[in-house]
């Protein structure tokens, strides 16, 4: 019964639609088919297709591939595998779904790692995308929309640990890269045509750190938007395409006009003003283009930050995602993951700050516990940060 359900997940998450089922973009605004306007109220489900070192508490092991390489030195090759299957089909369940939409979200960003949709020849293959079949298939269930973004692209499009590339954003610099990343976009956009929980495609998630050759790579950007959209609409017509700044998705001075209809665009801010002040560029921009906004990662501060930050924008029409879900032993998130026994000696022998491994009985409760304490029903909802984005409070 398990299996023919999650079969029925999977074709409903694949069956076609026409394009007057799909969210589309007049001027600055988001209109659902039956041309409303939508206002994105969203949660980003960071850490479970797309790793990232901070919310296991490492501090040294960042990139999912030294989170990877950390947990295999820790349990062995076998038994990390089995982590992290267990892991993925843990973090994100249809109960965590369900309750996304049952406090007022009404968006679901997905965070994707291109190395579980793709492998390194190319072959569009992995368990990332049955995976992905499924969680939109509860979406759609819950009558919540997906935004699909790309965090880690091949070879890497920040020039940090958030897309475990080499510390470079090589893929606007090699042309492999860049071809696999146009590649795996059309895949996306072939398999998912037409589907009416998806709101929209976010193509690459905070390009081009601004410590590197921005003169050279910002001007690369656009350009590639363009060559990655031309993909996707060959496959999927009418789906909106949202362009991330650059510099961290905090500045479009790069782009000009929208070059496609149904374009959206993305920027990212945390710890900033709640003044104005703070987004009046992004602003401008929207003005100068009449194009849509979108807040696409905010948060991790505190309740009243939250509050003040969200009020700021929907003041001037942006619909947000805040970041993140889920976490581990943190009051700036959704849901709260219980710190397992022993968690800290785990942690140092990740980061390397030591050299032999805990005990086996100590690894084996930890992670025995983590594994359970990311089950949707074991995890501390923290009322007050829902209450800070306007939506349910505590019961």
């Amino acid at each position: 019964m398990r299996l023919l359900s999650a079969l029925l997940l999977v074709l409903a998450s694949a069956v076609p639609a026409s394009a007057d089922t799909l969210l589309r973009i007049e001027g600055k605004k988001f209109i659902e088919p039956a041309g409303r306007e939508f206002s994105i109220k969203g949660i980003s489900l960071g850490n479970w297709l797309m790793p990232e070192g901070y919310m296991f508490k490492f501090e040294v092991a960042k990139s999912p591939r030294q989170i990877y390489a950390a947990f295999d030195s820790l349990l062995g090759r076998g038994r990390a595998q089995a982590f992290w299957q267990q892991f993925r089909d843990t973090y994100i369940t249809r109960d965590d779904i369900r309750f996304i939409k049952s406090v007022g979200f009404n968006t679901v960003r997905i965070p994707l790692h291109w190395r579980l949709f793709m492998d390194a020849d190319g072959d569009v293959t992995g368990e990332g995308w049955l995976l992905l079949d499924r969680v939109l298939g509860w979406i759609r269930e819950a009558e919540l929309y997906a935004i699909v973004d790309l965090h880690a692209a091949p070879g890497g499009q920040t020039g940090i640990n958030h897309d475990d590339g080499p510390g470079y954003p090589l893929m606007f610099y090699v042309p492999r890269d860049r071809q696999l990343t146009v590649k795996l976009w059309r895949a996306i956009a072939r398999r998912y045509a037409g589907n009416p929980a998806i709101l929209g495609y976010d193509i690459l998630n905070e390009p081009i750190a601004p410590y590197h050759d921005v003169s050279t790579l910002n001007p690369r950007l656009e350009p590639f938007y363009k060559e990655v959209t031309a993909a996707i609409r060959e496959e999927d017509p009418g789906r909106i395409i949202i362009l991330a700044a650059g510099q961290w998705s905090s500045s479009f001075d790069m782009f000009g006009p929208p070059f496609a209809d149904n374009l959206a665009y993305t920027y990212h801010s945390f710890w900033a003003s709640t003044r104005r002040d703070s987004i009046q560029r992004h602003l401008n921009f929207a003005s100068r283009y009449d194009v849509p906004l979108f807040l696409g990662e905010t948060g991790e501060l505190t309740d009243e930050w939250n509050a003040r930050f969200r009020r700021l924008h929907e003041a001037h029409g942006i619909g947000w995602a805040f970041w993140t879900y889920k976490n581990l032993d943190t009051p700036s998130t959704v849901i709260s993951i219980p710190r397992p026994d022993g968690w800290n000696e785990i942690v140092a022998f990740a980061d390397g700050k030591r050299k032999d491994k805990p005990a086996e009985v100590v690894i084996d409760r930890a992670i025995a516990q983590y594994l359970d304490g990311i089950r949707f029903r074991n995890g501390v909802v923290r009322w007050s940060y829902l209450e800070s984005l306007g939506l349910k409070s505590a019961p």
